[in-house]
């Protein structure tokens, strides 16, 4: 059985290009963990290096930090990997191109 379709007739507000089987799957999640999670950590062991201040202050500061980096970066992943999927016309799992041929 095909996944839903989450953005069935939707149409891209600038061009009009039918948006309905662009899907950006858990790619830029991804993307996003390694990138949030490695500054996340880091900032985490420079402050603890550096200042050892307690633990319930660094979790104050940068549990909230990592969690708007993490919102922050979302929307433009995503856009960025559908994006690239109209423009390298990526093919899904049915065998349909994303973006037809011009």
């Amino acid at each position: 059985m095909p996944a839903p379709q989450l953005w069935r007739g939707a149409r891209c507000e600038a061009c009009g290009e039918d948006l309905s089987r662009a899907d950006s799957g858990d790619g830029p999640v991804v993307f996003i963990l390694l990138i949030v999670g490695a500054l996340g950590c880091a900032g985490l062991l420079f402050t603890e290096l550096t200042f050892h201040p307690p633990v319930w202050l660094e979790m104050v500061i940068w549990l909230p930090l990592i969690g708007i980096m993490t919102l922050a970066a979302l929307r433009p992943f995503k856009a960025t990997m559908v994006a690239l999927q109209f423009h390298n016309r990526a093919f899904e799992a049915r065998g349909t191109p994303v973006a037809p041929r011009s």
